[in-house]
């Protein structure tokens, strides 16, 4: 909270999910009234998910690729201005069920539309030493809002209808929108040209796929959340069904998951002083199999009102220890293309779990659902075990760029490809077994930053001579190979150079494929 941007972004961005908090209860309310079916109701909720679904993966490409204040700034008033179509809409009393749910999926392709971007910001606020901090601090922020928001919603529908909680919805975004005009954000430094949408999502993709850091935070990220959505999703049927209850029963239920949330988020740098990311993930987990377990059995309010809190501890213990994890494993230039597919599983398996879990409650019932649910965590925990997060954290992800440029005669065109290129070793025969195991790890770094294909021959002749290559589609992609190599990835190489004879470097050669000859 020292840095004086990471504590007005904060605090304004507190203020406008206080505001998204406050039109997700007029927007349900109001369907209530205006097309009184489950449907239609629960269609408000799938309206504000969907688009995370859909578009995470091409906004977290386009957070990459083009200046994310500026972007950032774009969603904001894009969001701020249909939620002022909506409130004035509902005042002149013209809002029918179709025109709210066009209104929230507008919203939510917004806020779709935002999140990876505005997860990707968190490293330019605050240092790298106080990141988890800082995912912590936000994630105490949702919970608060989320305490704040639907209960003066409610005070203010009471008095003055659903339509001044969406003008205030509208209102809210102006802080958020009056820092970010105030940031004065570094120019992104490359002389290259900006990637094309469609080559950045698949470089995405690739990333994902080759990074381990990352594969173990997506890992750990399914296995627990499509778990965990069982009591998001069946809670307000069993405080109906089972503890008779009414919305009081369970919004102070709720109210103790956000709590348990708050007060656990002062503690978790201390629990980190003696636990790794490993066992705090795996410990939270187990706790909150335990509280989904507990649902199965317990009638008693307050006896529930104490596991939810529990829960609620065990929930940011687990989300800001992954979000930590996914940020550690990604360098700047596809931080929000990588953080866009953590929100994807995320929301997905939220979603998708929910569907699970509310299909087997009708089949089985709700108190089985749980049971079940609970014992998959405990099984989801053991399987996303070897995948582990600790070890990553200190991963230097700033460019080196220590590669020389390529030799060429002639400048390639940048769409020319593909790439060829080849690395001639001469290794220290006492070392070979050492060499491989880092050609392994070379490999994924290779593939990671760009090559499609990959291979490592030995000279029959002589065994000590090893020819490394790879391709890449085109030679700029290429050129922003040299410029993705990591500090971290200098030092594989280094280490790599110290098992080649008199530790000399390896032979490198550029070649493009050649022009096929017509035939006369």
């Amino acid at each position: 909270m020292r840095h004086v941007l990471f504590r007005a972004l904060w605090m304004a961005t507190v203020v406008s999910n206080i505001g998204t908090w406050m039109h997700d209860v007029g927007a349900g309310w109001l369907m209530t009234s205006l097309a009184p079916s489950p449907l239609m109701v629960a269609l408000v909720q799938s309206a504000t998910a969907l688009p995370v679904l859909l578009l995470a993966l091409p906004a977290g490409a386009l957070a990459d690729i083009i200046d994310r204040r500026r972007y950032l700034i774009g969603t904001q008033l894009w969001m701020a201005t249909a939620a002022a179509l909506l409130g004035a809409s509902t005042l002149a009393s013209m809002t029918t069920a179709w025109s709210l749910l066009a209104f929230t999926f507008a919203l939510g392709c917004g806020a779709a539309m935002t999140m990876p971007a505005w997860s990707a910001i968190a490293p330019e606020l605050v240092p790298r030493s106080q990141l988890r901090a800082a995912i912590t601090l936000n994630g105490l922020g949702i919970n608060l809002s989320r305490a704040i928001g639907p209960a003066l919603a409610g005070l203010i529908i009471a008095s003055s209808g659903t339509g001044t909680v969406f003008v205030l919805n509208a209102v809210s975004f102006i802080g958020v929108l009056a820092v970010l005009m105030h940031w004065r954000r570094p120019p992104r430094k490359s002389a290259l040209p900006a990637e094309h949408f469609f080559t950045a999502m698949r470089a995405g993709l690739r990333y994902a796929r080759h990074s381990s850091a990352l594969r173990a935070a997506l890992v750990h990220s399914g296995a627990f959340f499509i778990c965990a959505s069982a009591s998001w999703a069946l809670l307000p049927l069993f405080v109906r069904q089972f503890l008779q209850a009414g919305p009081a029963v369970y919004g102070s239920l709720l109210a103790c998951i956000g709590a348990g949330a708050v007060a656990s988020a002062f503690f978790l740098p201390r629990w980190l002083s003696y636990l790794s990311s490993d066992w705090l993930v795996a410990l939270a987990t187990l706790v909150y199999a335990a509280s989904m377990l507990a649902l199965a059995y317990l009638r008693d309010v307050y006896l529930l009102a104490a596991v939810m809190g529990l829960s609620g501890a065990a929930w940011i213990s687990v989300v800001s220890s992954l979000q930590v994890a996914a940020q550690a494993a990604l360098p700047e230039w596809v931080r929000a293309r990588g953080l866009s597919i953590f929100m994807v599983i995320f929301m997905g398996g939220m979603a998708g779990g929910g569907l699970i879990w509310g299909h087997l409650a009708e089949k089985s019932g709700i108190p089985f659902a749980f049971k079940v649910a609970a014992g998959a965590a405990v099984v989801g925990a053991s399987v996303s075990w070897p995948f582990r997060l600790r070890g990553h954290e200190n991963t230097d992800f700033t460019p080196s760029m220590h590669w020389p440029a390529p030799l060429v005669d002639k400048e390639p065109e940048p769409d020319q490809g593909p790439v060829l290129v080849t690395l001639e070793y001469r290794v220290d025969t006492s070392k070979t077994a050492e060499f491989l195991r880092l050609m392994r790890v070379l490999k994924r770094i290779r593939k990671r930053d760009g090559a499609f294909y990959w291979g490592l021959f030995q000279d029959t002749a002589d065994s000590s001579r090893f020819v490394e290559h790879f391709m890449l589609e085109s030679w700029l992609e290429h050129l922003r190979q040299h410029e993705r190599v990591t500090v971290a990835d200098r030092e594989v190489q280094e280490r790599l150079k110290q098992c080649l004879e008199d530790h000399r470097d390896p032979i490198v050669s550029h070649y493009v494929e050649a022009p096929l000859l017509r035939r006369v």
